[in-house]
């Protein structure tokens, strides 16, 4: 951590700190992310980190607040989350290791507030959104949710277009993860109290809230819900398609690790289709070796990469 901190220009000792608490947290909980996170140049490792570990603590304030807290407790927790943040942005730090992080990526690199205010608005819809009734309903929670992710990282990538031509493609493949999360945790979520595929597509199946309730509780799929979500894969593939021509439109040091998350994640659906599409009785991973076998090769382009493009800017544009 010390050679990606140093290689990125930051040397104040607490926000070297701050720095090193959000790549911890990405190490425990975002695993895939940080294994592809690795094939980038170490200047650019500990933004990634910042903006995962807010992304990490704010998520976390909603879905894992202390016991015994309330749903107010919860949404003053979040108010409080937001209102530390937006002090952080105006004033350029915070005291609170996380945010500090996150402000000083934030400056760095340029990435708009509106952003953040996105984000936070969709961490306010889990306080009150339970069910999503269409799509067009699921994709007002996604903006926020996924889609904002890729474009807060998308200057810290750098690309060989504009940042404009690049954004969509990366909207697209932040909201691609997220289904694919959706799809792998229907159990997890439907425990919550959450439901994140679409109702209306779910219905076009003979899937409804019973039917769900009936498979997380006897742990297995039912034909009905295996056709729904086989067609849930298919539109998620469809968003994948969208975001892959943007991996080439990323800074040559920045190919790799985008791709090995791409391939990665998207495997997971591959998972879920060789089990029988059962997302009750096991989570879908990708397997050690294989993300080894994926992350190796990447890792060595990446090597090449930086070598061939040393001294480059990651956001050329």
């Amino acid at each position: 951590m010390t050679g990606e901190l140093d290689a990125a220009g930051i040397k104040e000792p607490r926000l070297r700190e701050a720095y090193a608490r959000c790549r911890q947290l990405n190490a425990e909980h975002g695993k895939t992310y940080f294994l592809a996170t690795r094939m980038l140049a170490p200047a650019q490792r500990p933004a990634v980190h910042a903006l995962y570990g807010f992304a990490r603590f704010a998520d976390d304030v909603v879905d894992v607040p202390p016991a015994g807290a309330t749903p107010a407790d919860v949404a003053a927790s979040l108010e409080q989350v937001a209102q530390a943040l937006g002090h952080g942005l105006d004033d350029g730090r915070s005291q609170d290791p996380i945010i500090a992080a996150v402000v000083d990526c934030a400056g760095r690199f340029g990435i708009g507030r509106d952003l953040f205010d996105d984000f936070l608005t969709s961490m306010r819809m889990d306080l009150t959104v339970e069910r999503y009734p269409t799509r067009a309903d699921l994709y007002r929670y996604t903006r926020g949710s996924a889609e904002v992710i890729g474009l807060q990282v998308l200057p810290v990538l750098g690309t060989v277009t504009s940042r404009a031509e690049a954004a969509p493609a990366a909207a697209a493949l932040g909201l691609a993860f997220q289904l694919t999360n959706f799809l792998r945790d229907v159990a997890e979520d439907y425990e919550r109290g959450r439901v994140y595929l679409p109702l209306d597509e779910l219905a076009a199946h003979g899937v409804d809230d019973e039917l769900i309730g009936w498979c997380v509780a006897n742990r297995r799929t039912e034909p009905r819900m295996t056709e729904a979500l086989r067609a849930q894969i298919a539109a998620t593939r469809a968003v994948y398609a969208q975001a892959r021509p943007g991996i080439a439109m990323l800074s040559p040091i920045s190919r790799p690790c985008v791709r090995t998350a791409y391939v990665l994640y998207s495997e997971i659906l591959d998972r879920i289709e060789a089990a029988g599409h059962d997302v009750f009785s096991r989570r879908a991973h990708v397997h050690g070796f294989r993300k080894a076998t994926v992350a190796g090769a990447a890792l060595a382009k990446g090597i090449v990469a930086r070598r061939l493009y040393r001294g480059s800017p990651a956001g050329a544009r």
